[in-house]
């Protein structure tokens, strides 16, 4: 792992999951990164960042740590709808600013934040650590090795049997606010495309609520908002189909996750990354070099392929190991917070801009009813 002269301290924003699971345990893992500082707004019971990390500073409001002249990063943990004036006061203060995705409700707000970083000479990220799941790493080889030969349908979903409505601001936030699931899953698939094959042509959508049978607008209060989406997105000079799909009504032993299908060959994938499932039960350690990340052979993909006598092997495609894992993000964004230079961020304000700009296209589609070409 490569390291950093410079140690950087460390303020974290929120004290939910997100700073719990995906956040904390990299930056502890990190080398040229240090814990300095936790910010939650109510700390009580077990529930209570000053008891689990007693050596920390520890602060209600982010005003003391925006004002503390130790810290050199801020990662925000918060609900979307705060990240925008979060994020904007972090800058502005003269922070590196790491934001939990989804970044913020709009692509005008996200450009917003990455001039006002370019400006101010600042480091801004956006945690889609999904680009650092191994089943995508593994398409991405996959692809760029032009094994399957020219694409022409590919398909990723993020479905699961989940009938009752979150309480959180996942199943309360509107799509306004930068809620639901289009912001909270839609952005992961989303941003793979855009890795894989940059901005689409055209957009078409589709809002359902799966749990009450119906198809919504996403316009006009919760009541209109989804629990599942279909996008497909074309590139027309590619003759290429992406189909995104999310789903919560889906009754699978193995849920599907990739499909993708070439001119000489196709890969099939089901079920999730491990690394969130191992975070959140805890039975692996991000530490634990030996399993955490690593996916096991009954979960590997199949490859069809088309020999010059025409005959299609079908073949088990191992995950490519070892796998990176999150903690290659981490690593990543450090190096930018050391080198100040864009090009080294894992995932930038901009890439996360352009993918909002695809998620407000799918938006316009379903109101519409009909293509929409990105802006």
């Amino acid at each position: 792992m490569a390291t950093t002269q410079k140690q950087f301290n460390v303020g974290i924003v929120g004290y939910g999951l997100s700073a719990k699971v995906f956040h904390i345990p990299f930056v502890n893992l990190t080398p040229s990164l240090k814990l300095h500082s936790i910010v939650q707004r109510s700390p009580s019971g077990p529930d209570s960042a000053p008891a689990t990390y007693p050596a920390l500073k520890h602060h209600t409001t982010i005003e003391p740590l925006l004002a503390d002249a130790e810290i050199d990063i801020v990662i925000l943990c918060t609900p979307p709808q705060t990240h925008f004036d979060l994020a904007s006061d972090a800058l502005s203060a003269g922070k590196h600013v790491l934001v939990e995705k989804p970044f913020v409700p709009s692509s005008d707000e996200a450009v917003t934040l990455v001039k006002l970083a370019k400006e101010k000479g600042l480091i801004l990220g956006v945690y889609q650590n999904r680009r650092f799941d191994s089943d995508f790493f593994t398409v991405k080889e996959l692809l760029e090795g032009n094994k399957l030969g020219r694409i022409v349908e590919f398909e990723t979903h993020f479905d699961r049997l989940r009938m009752e409505k979150p309480s959180t601001w996942k199943g309360t936030l509107g799509m306004d606010q930068g809620g639901g699931v289009l912001f909270d899953l839609g952005t992961h698939l989303l941003d793979q495309v855009y890795v894989l094959f940059g901005k689409p042509s055209f957009v078409k959508g589709w809002f359902v609520n799966q749990r009450e049978g119906r198809f919504v607008s996403g316009h006009g209060g919760q009541e209109e908002e989804p629990d599942s989406v279909t996008v497909m997105l074309t590139y027309q000079e590619r003759g290429l189909l992406v189909f995104v799909r999310i789903g919560v009504a889906s009754v699978e032993k193995r849920q599907p996750r990739f499909w993708v299908r070439g001119t000489k060959g196709s890969y099939v994938k089901t079920g999730l990354d491990p690394q969130e499932d191992q975070l959140r039960s805890g039975t692996v350690k991000a530490d634990d070099e030996d399993e955490f990340g690593w996916e096991s052979e009954d979960k590997y993909g199949k490859v069809c392929l088309v020999g010059d006598d025409g005959k299609i092997e079908e073949m088990v495609w191992p995950t490519l190991g070892p796998p990176l894992t999150y903690k290659k993000f981490y690593e990543l964004f450090a190096k930018a917070v050391e080198t100040g230079r864009e090009e080294d961020i894992p995932v930038s304000g901009w890439d996360a801009a352009e993918v909002l700009k695809i998620v407000e296209a799918v938006r316009e589609s379903v109101k519409t009813g009909r293509d929409v070409v990105p802006k």
